[in-house]
């Protein structure tokens, strides 16, 4: 008979590895197939992975189910300077991505292979009109933000730290973020270009940036926030890339 520490282990795993599994499935395993599978896999993938925290915590762990936690003892911020420095953060990578687009990146011709593959993606999906792709980086901007930061804060970041320690659960955590990231920037950019890991090191450190924030104020809504904002230049350059292919 398992034990409860073995059960926990297994599902911190499980949580761990379980998005790059998803990952690898929709971008690499089914490259070949008919786009409708690999919308059918990533769809029920990514629902499995965001039930899974709230089952283990009710059915498993019989608690209940609250996005607040007891901030770091002895460094507690409140939720207002938590939000704060979200958006702080949010505007500062918001910045630098924007800065790094247009200032570099794009005048180099560094996005004109990917910008095929991008678009190859969202024309997959369906998405073949402006409004859509609108809507697409809504979603994304703000119920996705929230989920990741519920998956990977809430739950993963939570349960590494019974374990470990604060930095251990940061890190590993976050390295855990930033994994299926790499598999999906190499889809787009190739293993060989220094971007894919260059861009797969920023997830990291706002992995680890949003589980300080969330470990230091108790509360989910500054990353969330900073998440949120990070997500929508995503797709504001996005839409620079593709714009074209709808008309704009």
């Amino acid at each position: 008979m398992a034990t409860e520490r073995e059960i926990s282990t297994v599902a911190i795993i499980f949580a761990w590895l379980f998005p790059t599994i998803v990952t690898l499935a929709y971008f690499v395993w089914l490259h070949d197939w008919p786009a409708r599978f690999q919308l059918a896999t990533y769809s029920i993938g990514k629902t499995l992975q965001f039930v899974f925290p709230v089952f283990y915590v009710l059915w498993i762990l019989q608690q209940k189910i609250t996005f607040a936690r007891l901030p770091a003892s002895g460094s507690e911020i409140g939720l207002g300077r938590g939000v704060g420095l979200g958006v702080g953060f949010g505007l500062l990578v918001a910045i630098l991505m924007l800065g790094l687009f247009y200032g570099w990146l794009k005048p180099q011709g560094f996005f004109e292979q990917p910008t095929e593959k991008i678009y190859g993606k969202v024309a997959g999906w369906g998405l073949t009109a402006a409004w859509q792709f609108f809507l697409l980086g809504l979603f994304y901007a703000l119920a996705h933000s929230f989920l990741e930061e519920y998956y990977w804060r809430w739950f993963v970041f939570d349960q590494l730290t019974l374990k470990m320690t604060v930095t251990s659960a940061v890190i590993l955590s976050s390295v855990g973020f930033m994994a299926h990231h790499v598999i999906l920037l190499a889809t787009f950019f190739g293993w060989a270009s220094p971007l894919t890991y260059l861009f797969s090191l920023g997830v990291a450190l706002g992995g680890i940036a949003w589980a300080l924030i969330y470990h230091v104020s108790g509360s989910l809504l500054g990353p969330w926030i900073s998440h949120l904002i990070v997500d929508a230049v995503i797709f504001v350059i996005g839409f620079d890339l593709v714009r074209d292919r709808f008309g704009w």
